[in-house]
């Protein structure tokens, strides 16, 4: 149990603060260091990767290196003939005991091994497809220059161009108004603009080579039979469809050089070594990687190291515009399993762009009818067909593809995922609607035990039934031919990947769980009282707290339009706001499911997790029957609810789900689909939309190609000075601005994309207030702690005295030091921590800011609560206790820099957390003559921000005048909400 405040409380885990001063000294990285264990760390971590067998333990566990550059030639690859490997038959060792295919390294939760596929292991080769020696060097080719900005002049050129086109995203109108003010204050100087106008702009991104993948074109006709004496206006029109070479694009992933390190390459099994549990991760630690692989080389044994790249496809329509018309859009999207999910997820050009299908229309009349419909259906299976012939060939004979470390390897390809909504599921899978995709459960009692659907199951029942029977009895719509068909190993039925957002967040949660409770208001008190206790919910709701990345509603639940943003929002702090209005075993059963939906979204899951996902499951199960025996719903038949059923079969096949969630393809709607039409003049814009994203790709495809030769150091401002031979000078006359010193010290220099360099850090803000107190005692004043002076003392006596075994409270404030100098007060601090389940950088880091500031947005006063490690041997809640900062400070003592903060501590209630909600519950603590619990601490024993929701059912909101920045305020307990994001859920438990 953990000692209360009364009983004397822990003294918070601090880390040494010191400068940073070592730099690291690998090509291209400007990080420092404060000791030599960070930096060492810090090299193992970012500049060796362990955890890629295609460079680490590519041949006999070898540690290799990778450089290397872009090769924009990417349609002179070559085709292996057939019987290509039969001269290397005799050198492909199949047996593990041959190659060492086990790899022992050290990861972010202790000791891990992986064994790695024995067959499909990822051999370089050369041009030709010969296998290369385990050391050799990568084939010569034609390296660029370092000064090679083709076809931009200099980096000038290259970085207004991408500002003014990417990031900016400035209209041809705008670019020439730019343009010629730039000329103009260029008369008489001798100088010119880098571009005449936004022609000459748009003609050098248009010359780029590197990401240059062309849209091609083809139009589909109806061919069947005419019904009836009238032709169909349908089956007259012509139905266009917009597509790249799949086959190119993925030879443009595989080469960047910005993903060379983010790969991999080998089918692996991931496991513990403390628990000898495995573990999945990345879809190459799946078992769909490994059977494919075992499938490819029982059906080719040619085939032998080769690498297997598993492409995942997703589609989903996107409306661009609404109030201008109906405008919408079907965009298809393509990934590759090699690729790392912290990488799909990150925004980057991991997932591509590479068509837009169909949307046939026609009138009222013809509609509904059974020919258009399946008209429908057969257009988008043909569509995708043709779009993926292009790889049809390299799924059964091996080509030679070039990387980004400069080797080529044997490439064989396999569908493998298709990322849909479960509305796309239906289309893809050829299904009756309210029927699985997945298995063959009826669609009356979906959750009755079942056997999985297959590729040959659904071809025997078309072959031996009629198409009613097959309709009827088993939801088969049996008279479409499935695009998989056309393809060697690809099964629709497996390919369908677990959607968190979809099923789960705005299926199982918003349209399910919350619409069943306001029908059980309803069922038991009536509309009229059902909807006071709804408009408490929703003050509930609109009176908490202000959170980092926590979606506000302050008009409680009630708005039309929901988003998928809305609904992860609502799911992190409805629990409370229903507690003590509905029955336990309602408030059990979102507990149930919210504990579910949070394992799943995991970015590493163990053979633990996928039992704690079981027990969720079978819980939910339980206590949701409350709704079925209130009347509430008759049948829990859902697909979306029925479809969690399938997760832990699914984890095991493709890894962690959020690697393949349609939240993926949603975000890439709005970069690749609904900002670029912004863009267009909306007369014919898909041409124009087409444009833009080939810019962009060529635009990143250069960027990626110019920083992997280390010509994107620095800013353009530094390079200029550098060139001028005065950086130096220019940073000295920096550093002599005492509060740009102050500043240095106090952000350390982190980097959020690098891999994993610390578990957590805290830093102070740039700028500190000019306006807020500048000594003790005016703190003191302005924050109404009036011994903060005698707290600053206690402070330093634990700074300067750390083995005192002494608590520095318990030492009288006379025998320690005194402080009365100068002090700079911050508004807010930045926390830095790895939570890759969240929306984090490609390596996993998230940052977040705390707020501590007497007004924030004109609203009030805004105190976040934090979480402050206190026992880091301890796990959860027990190692972790919760403050409310009242200021943050700093101030130096005998030459030492200490960033600081004020803080109020809070009380745990209980020996462990609330039983119907799972959160713990606190109150802020007080000592003895019921003064506040104040503490002064160093920011270092701060983790990260802390949510709190008050404790409602004992506090009932009468009115809406309880603000969200007085929720901290005004009631008397709080819940510790867990919910609040992914990462609080890991440590708040």
């Amino acid at each position: 149990m953990p000692p209360t405040r009364d009983s004397g409380r822990r003294r918070p885990t601090q880390r040494p603060d010191t400068a940073p001063q070592l730099p690291c000294d690998q090509p291209g990285c400007n990080r420092w260091f404060r000791n030599l264990s960070g930096l060492t760390k810090h090299k193992r971590t970012t500049h060796l990767s362990f955890s890629h067998p295609h460079q680490s333990f590519p041949d006999h566990g070898e540690l290799l290196g990778s450089s290397g550059e872009e090769d924009p030639v990417a349609d002179t690859t070559p085709m292996l003939p057939e019987h290509a490997f039969d001269d290397y038959q005799a050198e492909v060792p199949l047996d593990p005991e041959h190659e060492d295919m086990r790899a022992e390294y050290v990861g972010s939760s202790g000791r891990l091994y992986r064994n790695y596929h024995p067959g499909l292991n990822a051999r370089r080769c050369d041009a030709r497809g010969q296998f290369l020696p385990a050391n050799a060097p990568p084939p010569p080719r034609a390296e660029k220059a370092l000064d090679d900005w083709t076809p931009y002049r200099n980096r000038l050129e290259f970085e207004l161009a991408d500002f003014l086109f990417t990031h900016a995203e400035m209209p041809a109108r705008k670019i020439d108004t730019l343009l010629d003010i730039w000329a103009a204050s260029l008369i008489g100087l001798g100088g010119q603009p880098l571009f005449t106008n936004h022609t000459d702009l748009y003609r050098v991104i248009d010359s780029t080579r590197v990401g240059d993948v062309k849209w091609d074109n083809f139009t589909i006709r109806y061919t069947g039979e005419e019904q009836g004496s009238e032709r169909a206006p349908w089956m007259s029109d012509g139905y266009e469809v917009w597509y790249r070479d799949p086959r190119e694009v993925i030879h443009g992933i595989l080469a960047s050089s910005e993903f060379t390190d983010k790969l991999d390459l080998v089918p692996y099994r991931e496991y513990d070594v403390s628990s000898d549990q495995r573990r999945w991760q990345d879809f190459m630690s799946g078992d769909w990687a490994w059977a494919q692989a075992d499938r490819i080389l029982h059906d080719d044994p040619t085939t032998a190291r080769a690498t297997l790249v598993p492409i995942i496809l997703g589609s989903d329509k996107t409306t661009v515009s609404v109030a201008t018309g109906q405008t919408d859009y079907y965009p298809l999207y393509l990934s590759i399993g090699n690729v790392r999910n912290t990488l799909r997820r990150a925004h980057r050009n991991a997932v591509v762009l590479i068509a837009f299908l169909a949307m046939p229309k026609t009138t009222r009349e013809h509609a509904n009818t059974p020919a258009f419909r399946k008209f429908k259906r057969q257009l988008f299976h043909s569509s995708l067909t043709r779009i993926l012939s292009s790889i049809s060939r390299p799924m059964k004979v091996p080509e030679v593809v070039l990387f980004g470390d400069n080797y080529y390897r044997r490439v064989i390809y396999s569908l493998a995922a298709y990322i849909a909504d479960y509305e796309e599921q239906v289309l893809l899978s050829c299904i009756v609607r309210n029927w699985c995709p997945k298995c063959l459960g009826h669609r009356d009692n979906l959750d009755e035990g079942a056997l999985r659907r297959s590729r040959e199951h659904c071809d025997t029942i078309i072959e031996e039934f009629e198409l009613r029977q097959a309709w009827d009895s088993y939801g088969i719509v049996g008279d479409v031919v499935l695009f998989t068909n056309d393809f060697p190993r690809a099964d629709i039925h497996e390919m369908l990947s677990p959607d968190i957002l979809h099923q789960l967040i705005k299926g199982g949660f918003k349209d399910h769980l919350v619409e069943w409770v306001e029908r059980y208001l309803i069922h038991v008190h009536g509309r009229v009282e059902a909807e006071k206790i709804l408009d408490e919910i929703d003050r509930r709701i609109a009176a908490v707290a202000p959170f980092t990345g926590l979606r506000r509603f302050p008009q409680g639940r009630h708005f039309k339009q929901w988003t998928g943003d809305d609904s992860k929002g609502l799911m992190k702090v409805y629990i409370a706001a229903i507690e003590g209005l509905v029955p336990k075993d309602m408030v059990h059963t979102f507990r149930a499911f919210l504990k579910f939906c949070y394992l799943v979204r995991r970015n590493v899951i163990t053979e633990q997790t996928l039992t704690e996902i079981d027990g969720a499951l079978r819980r939910f199960h339980l206590f949701r029957e409350v709704f079925r025996n209130a009347g509430v719903i008759e049948s829990f038949s859902l697909p979306r609810q029925h479809a969690m059923k399938h997760y832990h079969y699914l984890i095991r096949q493709f890894g962690a789900p959020n690697g393949l969630c349609s939240s993926i393809t949603e975000s890439k709607h709005i970069k690749a689909v609904k900002r670029p039409y912004r863009r267009t003049n909306r007369f014919q814009a898909l041409g124009q939309i087409l444009l833009i994203n080939q810019r962009l790709d060529k635009l990143t495809a250069a960027r990626a190609d110019f920083a992997g030769r280390g010509m994107l150091n620095g800013t353009c401002l530094s390079q200029a000075f550098e060139v001028l031979g005065t950086i130096e000078e220019c940073a000295n006359a920096a550093g002599d601005s005492e509060e740009r010193t102050a500043s240095y010290e106090e952000e350390s220099g982190e980097v959020i994309d690098d891999q994993m360099a610390v578990d957590a850090h805290v830093s102070l803000a740039h700028r500190y207030q000019r306006a807020r107190a500048r000594n003790v005692g005016a703190l003191a004043t302005e924050l109404g702690v009036l011994d903060l002076a005698h707290l600053l003392r206690h402070f330093l006596q634990s700074q300067l005295y750390p083995n005192d075994s002494r608590d520095p409270e318990d030492i009288p404030y006379q025998e320690c030091p005194v402080y009365e100098g100068r002090i700079r007060v911050y508004n807010s601090a930045c926390s830095t921590f790895f939570a890759p389940s969240d929306l984090s950088g490609i390596h996993g880091m998230r940052r977040e800011h705390i707020r501590s500031c007497p007004m924030w947005r004109n609203a009030g006063p805004r105190f976040d609560c934090i979480f402050i490690v206190t026992d880091p041997q301890a796990e959860g809640m027990r190692g972790l206790d919760v403050a409310r900062v009242l200021c943050f400070f700093s101030f130096k003592y005998q030459g030492t820099f200490y960033p600081c903060a004020v803080i109020h501590w809070f009380d745990r209630v209980g020996e462990g957390p609330d039983e119907a909600t799972g959160m713990w519950i606190v109150r802020p603590g007080y000592r003895t003559r019921n003064l506040r619990n104040i503490a002064v601490v160093h920011i270092d024993t701060i983790y990260r921000a802390a949510h709190l929701i008050p404790v409602y059912a004992t506090h009932n909101i009468d009115s809406r005048d309880i603000k969200p920045h007085c929720s901290y305020d005004m009631f008397h307990s709080f819940y510790v909400n867990k919910y609040a994001d992914h990462h609080a859920f890991e440590i708040a438990f």
